[in-house]
């Protein structure tokens, strides 16, 4: 048996997420095992969608976030870790001059990636092995604080893929366009009219917040009209109430009710009744895609000439 140590660490619009996993190669077979996942409700997009850059305010808390994330890899004893930022740094005036502070202060890399990278991580996660659905054609959904990440896929393969700038904090700030409403709605509409036995799958931490609050298995689909049920439900709350009475982080309180109507009305447009939810993002796809790339014939070289 082989244990390989890694991190990832995921810096969205609306938090930064570390995640430490072992990955178990045993007879034959690799696992992924997570050891810890920390989220800090650091929001970048909250000041780059507003103002177009970070604050110093936030880039000092910011890099102290990082910091302890550098620490905390450091006692797990993580042997590699991949660091990536998505939309609030693309679009931050000095998401580059922040890369090179972070870099210097922690020795720590981000990479700013796109949207189809994000995808292509996400999709590195073995989601159809997860989610046991029947459907040949889906659409896959990846809400973030400041863009939704839409890809078409069939028979496992992503055949199509867009970034909306749509996503929960822009939409809290009302900074979503309805220019930008309306192409995502053609882009859906054109994309999936012509398919049926479709499906969508769902990714960010509201939907997934959500399904954990379904208590329903993995594998076991929302439906729409419960996501409707659930959003006015929690609408009719206020912060505090969706806080004590759910359970929510004060940062994911706020925000979830601007986050679902986006999968609502893409699952609309598409003419889909039910989203699955892997519960899978971003640092899930780093780990994998870290490892395959880095470790993986390595680790099996010589497992294998051990026999």
């Amino acid at each position: 048996m082989n244990v390989t140590k890694l991190g990832a660490i995921d810096i969205g619009s609306n938090s930064v997420r570390c995640l430490i996993s072992n990955v178990v190669h045993k007879d034959g077979y690799t696992y992924y095992r997570k050891v810890s996942m920390i989220r800090l409700p650091i929001r970048l997009g909250q000041e780059v969608f507003l103002n177009g850059a970070v604050s110093e305010e936030t880039a000092a808390l910011f890099t102290e976030g990082m910091q302890a994330y550098k620490h905390l890899l450091k006692v797990h004893g993580v042997q590699d870790f991949r660091a990536v930022a998505t939309s609030a740094m693309r679009e931050a005036a000095n998401g580059a001059e922040l890369v090179k502070k972070i870099r210097e202060s922690t020795g720590i890399d981000i990479q700013i990636i796109d949207g189809a990278e994000e995808a292509r991580l996400v999709f590195n996660s073995k989601l159809y092995d997860i989610i046991q659905a029947p459907q040949k054609y889906f659409i896959y959904i990846d809400v973030g604080g400041g863009s939704t990440e839409l890809s078409i896929l069939h028979n496992q393969v992503v055949i199509s893929s867009e970034s909306f700038k749509i996503g929960g904090v822009r939409i809290m700030n009302g900074l979503d366009t309805e220019e930008e409403w309306l192409r995502m709605k053609k882009w859906t509409i054109h994309h999936m009219r012509n398919f049926r036995n479709k499906a969508a799958i769902g990714a960010g931490g509201n939907i997934n917040k959500l399904h954990k609050l379904s208590l329903y298995s993995l594998n076991k689909a929302l439906g729409l009209s419960y996501i409707k049920d659930q959003y006015d439900m929690i609408n009719a709350l206020d912060v505090e109430e969706r806080i004590t009475q759910l359970g929510l982080n004060f940062d994911r309180a706020d925000i979830i009710v601007h986050a679902l109507p986006i999968y609502m009305k893409v699952m609309q447009w598409a003419g889909i009744g039910k989203v699955y939810v892997p519960k899978i993002g971003v640092s899930d796809g780093l780990i994998r895609d870290l490892y395959h790339k880095d470790y993986k014939d390595k680790v099996e070289g010589q497992q294998s000439s051990a026999i």
